[in-house]
């Protein structure tokens, strides 16, 4: 279930690149990525992983060629698109800027990083250019989809959303570490630009939760009351 993204920019800079979402980590090719994919290069405060079992950060090393064949090149600059899923194709003009995001981000939410891990079911049901309302209300549908399934096999079901909160904070970390990554190794500003934007996404759900439930009422609304049914 390969997910698979072309990006053009002119004759001379086209980039192709194939994500397997269940990719496992390979510890002997992280060993060949550059210096600051290292786990203790920047390492996020919330790491839960241990410097002795892992040499490198393993979103980093899925992320670093990424990383390196955008290097110098302007956020500004418009690029041809494609992504291909399993169940459907995409093609869009767009900034770089947004290109990348929708790229690092499926990489990321892929890797082998247990936090970043969180966003895997996202990356299953993977839309590329999404709106900031579309990434609310996935987060939200899955996570609440996540609670009637606890609800029903007798765990506890949290549907005030405090869990999601917390989750998005952890990925708030994640995201500040990486910046920094990027910031250390990028000349110019197209990986960066992508980071704040991912980065601006996800602590939409965390610092303002209500105000983005809010936003995507009227879309849920919409139907008016369901007939409930015996």
């Amino acid at each position: 279930m390969a997910i698979e993204y072309r990006i053009i920019l002119d004759d001379e800079h086209e980039f192709s690149y194939r994500i397997e979402p269940d990719r496992v980590f390979d510890h002997e090719t992280a060993k060949l990525a550059p210096r600051w994919t290292r786990l203790d290069h920047q390492q996020c405060n919330n790491c839960p992983l241990s410097r002795n079992e892992f040499s490198h950060c393993p979103a980093a090393v899925d992320l670093h060629r990424v990383i390196e064949d955008f290097q110098g090149l302007p956020a500004i600059r418009k690029a041809q698109v494609h992504v291909r899923t399993p169940e459907r194709e995409y093609n869009k003009l767009v900034g770089l800027e947004e290109g990348l995001r929708a790229l690092l981000g499926v990489i990321m939410a892929t890797s082998a990083c247990p936090i970043l891990g969180r966003l895997k079911p996202m990356a299953h049901q993977h839309l590329p250019f999404a709106s900031n309302q579309e990434f609310v209300l996935r987060a939200v549908s899955l996570y609440l989809a996540r609670q009637y399934f606890n609800l029903r096999e007798g765990r506890h079901a949290d549907w005030e959303l405090r869990g999601l909160v917390r989750s998005f904070q952890q990925l708030q970390l994640v995201n500040q570490a990486f910046w920094q990554r990027i910031h250390d190794t990028c000349h110019e500003d197209s990986n960066l630009k992508a980071f704040l934007t991912f980065f601006s996404m996800a602590s939409s759900l965390t610092y303002s939760l209500e105000t983005q439930l809010q936003k995507i009422r009227p879309l849920v609304m919409s139907a008016g009351d369901g007939v409930e049914t015996a």
